[in-house]
């Protein structure tokens, strides 16, 4: 059990995001009210989140069965960039760079990460996939971690992110996320740490 403490920030979190969800789904006209954003062309959209901690090991989330998602203690903040409008970016699919944090409310595990995010509209719908890649640094042990913590190995590791997602409205989007980091065996320990849950999104 968290602690008085624990629970507090958790509530405050939720109903942060819950407000959040609310202004999403507001009429677009309530955009005009700061047309054109003084953010637009340079930040794209910006996302906050809540996550399952450590819901498996693996970098793909095809073992669903075996996902542990009892301990929801993770919040997440992201921001994703335009598009570079250059030659380079386009060729490899204009992806959008991206930085953000996932950080553990119950003490455990917390990371920064850089990646470039993809992402696929299926066919003339709302709907889209998602896929990031680049790297995470953490604030955890490279060996001899504490019970319920994990031995990294490297202190920055690779970051990978699969999603699928929904365009609320034109500003507004919902992605459930699995994210991942780990190293790959290139270091002693590589006890890999993934997390699951729900992004929404505030697009510029």
């Amino acid at each position: 059990m968290g602690s008085q403490g624990d629970r507090g920030a958790m509530r405050n979190v939720l109903v942060a995001i819950a407000v959040f969800a609310g202004i999403a789904t507001a009429p677009a006209q309530a955009n005009d009210l700061l047309s054109p954003h003084p953010l637009a062309g340079v930040v794209d959209e910006f996302r906050i989140g809540l996550h399952a901690h450590r819901v498996h090991h693996a970098a793909l989330p095809f073992l669903v069965h075996e996902w542990n998602l009892g301990d929801v203690e993770d919040v997440s903040f992201d921001v994703l960039f335009t598009s570079p409008d250059i030659d380079a970016f386009r060729w490899i699919g204009a992806p959008r760079p991206e930085i953000g944090t996932t950080i553990s409310f119950a003490g455990r595990d917390s990371l920064v990460h850089a990646n470039l995010t993809w992402q696929l509209p299926i066919f003339d719908t709302p709907i889209y996939l998602e896929a990031g890649l680049g790297a995470a640094i953490h604030d955890g042990a490279l060996t001899g971690a504490a019970p319920g913590r994990q031995n990294f190995g490297c202190r920055v590791n690779f970051y990978e992110r699969w999603g699928v997602g929904v365009n609320m409205s034109e500003n507004a989007t919902a992605t459930l996320t699995y994210e991942h980091t780990s190293n790959n065996g290139w270091c002693a320990a590589n006890d890999g740490l993934s997390n699951f849950g729900l992004r929404l999104g505030w697009k510029f």
